[in-house]
């Protein structure tokens, strides 16, 4: 082992760095999507009228966000086989981090609208809406911007969570640093690319962020 940085070493592994990269990326986005879907229903089944989604909604995020995500992601690759659900690495990981995301998520839009002041759900209903009406008119349009800060924040937390996939073999960005460590014994090498990708990529998302606020501010 040689001393100091090596930057012909990085330059050399710079396509495997920037295959962990793209598959980040897509594991991010895909368990963002899923995310999004989970939390919108369960956020909303949180504050339904019926008792059992609330009871159900409930169950799930108490249980999920008790546990840890590394626990979710053995259970889902390695425990569903055990009752013959087979899944891939890459569709175990995007299901267990859209999973474990959803349930910060659906908190997130649960208390969006709550903040909402009350009067405008029953002015709606005053105006003949039902329910739903209500909800998909009045409500969630002015829930949309108060959610945009603390779900890109769950975005750039699943980004950095996507390194836990390493461990079921799946080649993001920390398993590409892991292997090219095993090939060249030079960590400083394999590993600070890796986290500075990380810091550009969350700081792109921070910008997006700022850009979309502004943006829904000025259409608000």
């Amino acid at each position: 082992m040689g001393h100091g940085f090596d930057v012909n070493l990085v330059i050399k592994y710079l396509p495997d760095f920037w295959r962990g990269t793209l598959a980040t990326a897509w594991i991010s986005g895909a368990s963002l999507g899923l995310a999004l879907l989970i939390g919108l229903i369960v956020g909303l089944s949180r504050i339904s009228p019926l008792p059992t989604p609330r009871w159900i909604a409930r169950v799930y995020t108490d249980v999920i966000r008790g546990t840890p995500a590394l626990m979710q992601i053995f259970f889902i690759y390695f425990g569903l086989p055990s009752v013959g659900i087979r899944l891939s690495a890459p569709l175990a990981g995007v299901l267990a981090l859209g999973i474990n995301s959803g349930a910060y998520i659906s908190e997130i839009i649960r208390a969006a609208i709550q903040s909402i002041e009350h009067g405008q759900m029953e002015a709606a209903r005053g105006l003949g809406m039902s329910y739903r009406q209500a909800m998909r008119r009045v409500i969630l349009p002015q829930t949309v911007r108060r959610v945009i800060p603390p779900i890109t924040g769950e975005l750039i937390s699943l980004v950095k969570g996507s390194s836990l996939l390493s461990v079921i073999s799946i080649g993001e960005l920390t398993r590409v640093g892991t292997q090219i460590l095993g090939v060249t014994f030079r960590p400083l090498e394999a590993y600070l690319p890796v986290a500075t990708i990380y810091l550009l990529l969350n700081a792109g998302l921070t910008q997006l962020t700022i850009l979309l606020e502004a943006r829904a501010a000025r259409y608000e």
